[in-house]
């Protein structure tokens, strides 16, 4: 009985992994390119920035919520980041997860990592009035795959083409001393090419390899979200967040 339950659960993991792999190759319609891109960046940036919309369900969405909130409504939103990155956020961690909330996760693995992926799940609750600024998440601490879950809001995510080789390189020669979790490179527009991205509600976007190292990412701000010249407001927005090791 117990082998016939797996098996069954196990055969619905991978139907809902095979639909989420349909959708997200239907996804180009939710990014918006800005000035002129090499085509092989533009190439290698469509394979390795990816979003797939209704990834979960409105009652997976609810019960994703239901067992984060007790603890995250006890936290204060903080608008002093150690990192200088994040403004109006809170934050944790969580290992252990009810088994309906752990399902949704291995399909975050199947889809969106080739392996395992960090134990600890990041759980990072933006205020409306939050911002996100641009950074690339250090290679110290996490691998070549950040992926995340959207709760509660649609939002605009921005990723501007920057100074890979120069950024690698004070990464790899930081000092072990070093404990910022987030570098926070130029991102600027000015004669550059970047690309905005609509993340619907209860999508997931998958962030790999170049659009992992050689763009800033961020949220956007209420004053400045916009998708194809069209407001995008953002308001409380809880992303899931799951990583590969460095």
């Amino acid at each position: 009985m117990v082998i016939s339950y797996r098996g069954t659960l196990i055969r619905q993991i991978l139907r809902r992994c095979h639909r989420a792999v349909a959708a997200s190759k239907n996804s180009n319609s939710l990014t918006c390119f800005h000035g002129v891109w090499p085509p092989t960046e533009r190439r290698d940036f469509e394979q390795h920035m990816r979003i797939v919309p209704d990834f979960i369900s409105e009652a997976e969405e609810k019960q994703l919520h239901e067992e984060i909130e007790p603890y995250m409504s006890r936290l204060r939103y903080e608008f002093d980041h150690w990192d200088d990155a994040i403004h109006g956020f809170r934050e944790t961690e969580r290992k252990k997860w009810y088994p309906k909330n752990r399902e949704l996760l291995e399909r975050v693995r199947q889809v969106a990592f080739n392996g395992e992926i960090m134990p600890y799940v990041h759980i990072l609750d933006l205020a409306p009035d939050g911002v996100i600024k641009p950074h690339v998440d250090s290679t110290r601490y996490c691998g070549n795959t950040i992926s995340g879950i959207s709760l509660l809001s649609d939002s605009v995510m921005r990723l501007v083409r920057t100074d890979a080789e120069k950024y690698l390189q004070n990464s790899s020669n930081a000092s072990t001393e070093d404990t910022s979790y987030r570098q926070q490179p130029e991102a600027l527009l000015e004669n550059n090419f970047y690309a905005d991205l609509f993340l619907p509600r209860r999508s997931l976007y998958i962030m790999s390899h170049t659009a992992r190292y050689n763009f800033t990412h961020e949220i956007l701000g209420n004053e400045h979200s916009k998708f194809l010249g069209n407001p995008v407001k953002k308001t409380r927005r809880i992303s899931i967040i799951c990583r590969n090791e460095p």
